[in-house]
């Protein structure tokens, strides 16, 4: 066996994974374009890369029409969307894999255009200014990215609500679990931050404040679910979509802490060597390693994500920073990715074109090994 420690099995709540190779929810703009339903076509993608107890998180799902961002990103508020998934689900299960859904709210990170003009929502009305980045309107055109409007203090609770009406869709659709995505600089993280968050209710202000929403949002999803059955993901070095916290450790501290209070399913920690990865190829340079930071202050199932190989990814598992590995990019292009680890096959590159949108191409079209060898 190639990578012996990403073998060995692990209890992830109710669930016994027989390895720790999981694949990353990744944004791939393939739903039904007029009902943010799930296709066939995303049945079959998921049924490729699922494995007997193996663990993906589907892609993020926004919770409600509000929390769009992207064209052709599927929801999960809806009754198409609900059975779409559920069609996902049946792909997974048929193979013995375990699924969880990610839910989402882009807050700020989106465009007038996929609310009938109506400005997106974040904690402040602070734009996103990042040098270079562009909004993507509803035709999936470039745009600058508006002023957000301030959500009011009454309409935060709405949003919590959002949450956990999408946790309970995503049970009638048959999920294992639901992960909260407070990561990315979407609208968790938006109120997370400082940077973007000024506020002055009790959403607002100090640590303990900004971090209400996605402590609330998590007990919501933990009412549905049962906590072991709930994870979060957090970037706390992050800088995708102009999220910066200037001193990350305090509140990222305070956040851990606090989520490892509810006996999640996991934590997910995005590592900043690879934030924003999902633009362009990218591999910082001496940064810290959110694994290793907080692995301390968290005494759950640890799941880290970021540019691993397989040599890495088996090196976090011996050294203890990280009991599961999520591996994105190269799931794409990799179906059977971990039967490729576990025997040293080669990997086969990704098509960074072929990423967002499109139909089967550089989706449900990558080889497993064995149609790359002779018979």
């Amino acid at each position: 066996m190639k990578f012996p420690a990403l073998f060995r099995p692990l209890q992830l709540g109710p669930y016994k994974l027989a390895h720790r190779v999981a694949m990353a929810p990744l944004t791939r703009m393939r739903a039904e374009r007029d009902s943010f339903a799930p296709r066939p076509l995303n049945a079959e993608y998921y049924g490729q890369r699922a494995t007997k107890g193996g663990l993906i998180i589907a892609e993020a799902s926004p919770v409600l029409s509000q929390g769009r961002g992207n064209p052709a990103t599927p929801g999960i508020y809806s009754e198409a969307q609900i059975s779409g998934w559920r069609k996902v689900v049946d792909a997974v299960h048929a193979k013995g894999g375990i699924i969880f859904l990610q839910l989402w709210h882009v807050g700020r990170v989106s465009h007038s255009s996929f609310h009938r003009g109506a400005l997106p929502v974040s904690a402040s009305a602070i734009p996103i200014r990042a040098d270079g980045m562009k909004a993507m309107t509803a035709d999936g055109k470039l745009a600058e990215y508006e002023t957000p409007r301030a959500l009011e203090t009454g309409e935060v609770k709405g949003i919590v609500e959002a949450f956990r009406q999408a946790a309970k869709n995503a049970l009638a659709a048959g999920f294992d679990g639901v992960e909260i995505h407070g990561a990315n600089g979407y609208l968790l993280e938006q109120f997370l931050q400082s940077r973007s968050n000024q506020r002055t209710d009790q959403y607002g202000g100090s640590i303990e404040n900004r971090t209400r929403l996605l402590l609330e949002v998590t007990q919501a999803a933990i009412d549905v679910w049962g906590a072991n059955r709930v994870g979060v993901r957090l970037s706390p070095h992050g800088i995708a979509n102009d999220s910066v916290e200037p001193d990350p450790m305090p509140l990222y501290t305070h956040v851990v802490k606090a989520l490892d209070k509810l006996g999640l399913a996991y934590l997910h920690l995005i590592e900043p060597r690879s934030s924003g990865a999902g633009r362009a190829d990218v591999h910082w340079e001496n940064v810290p390693s959110a694994m290793v930071l907080f692995r301390p202050y968290y005494s759950g199932v640890l799941m880290t994500a970021g540019g691993f190989t397989g040599e890495t990814a088996n090196a976090a598992i011996v050294e203890g920073h990280a009991d599961l590995v999520a591996f994105g990019r190269i799931f794409i292009s990799n179906p059977d990715l971990p039967r490729r680890l576990e025997h040293g096959y080669p990997i086969t590159p990704y098509n960074r074109a072929t990423f967002y949108g499109g139909e089967e191409k550089g989706y449900t079209d990558y080889p497993v090994y064995d149609e790359l060898t002779p018979a």
